[in-house]
């Protein structure tokens, strides 16, 4: 069944052995004025019915990935439904909405992974879920590949609202705060914080 068996946070955490612990990600957030290509295309996804997760993914949330991917390409490449297999016994397999790796202009998936967003239609906490199995998975993939990361960040998002996740070793951290799309200045203000401690 893959990443899509995990639907509640606690099945994660029990499943895997990990804590988690609410707290606030960012103690000052420095707005980024999105670009005027970004504005259009978000004000563009207006115009057509965003009735599920693929429109929403393709109009909105890719979008916003490719700008903050674009903001800091010399660090980061972006991927898209790629595969991240590392564990079927344990359901962490599948594709993966989108996440970056820490390899500039890379044309494969390598390690190490750094950050996974997952998309979710209205449903927030399955989303969270998911995305926190995601990060599982890249601890393990980054491990695998002799690189590991002291720290996997991760988002879920409706397009409409965006939530930030960190793994630190066995340790889910939630954000306390959620953003949102009408402030999507500070949304990515809030991935270039992301970002820069990486």
């Amino acid at each position: 069944m893959g990443y899509s068996k995990y639907k509640k946070l606690k099945q994660v955490t029990e499943k895997f052995g990990l804590r988690s612990e609410k707290i606030s990600f960012f103690t000052q957030i420095k707005p980024i004025e999105p670009s005027d290509w970004l504005k259009k295309t978000i004000e563009m996804a207006d115009t057509v019915v965003l009735s599920n997760e693929k429109v929403k993914s393709e109009r909105i949330i890719s979008p916003i990935l490719s700008e903050v991917h674009i903001l800091h390409k010399t660090k980061l490449s972006l991927f898209s439904g790629e595969e991240l297999n590392v564990q079927p016994e344990n359901d962490l397999n599948g594709p993966c909405d989108f996440f970056f790796s820490t390899r500039p202009n890379a044309y494969l998936l390598e390690a190490p992974i750094v950050a996974m967003t997952e998309a979710k239609d209205e449903d927030m906490e399955y989303g969270m879920a998911q995305c926190t199995a995601q990060m599982v998975a890249a601890q393990i993939f980054n491990q695998k590949a002799g690189l590991p990361t002291p720290t996997v960040w991760g988002c879920a998002t409706t397009a409409g609202e965006w939530h930030f996740l960190k793994l630190t070793d066995q340790t889910l951290y939630i954000d306390t705060k959620s953003y949102y799309l009408d402030r999507l200045d500070v949304l990515l203000g809030a991935f270039d914080s992301v970002i820069e401690q990486i």
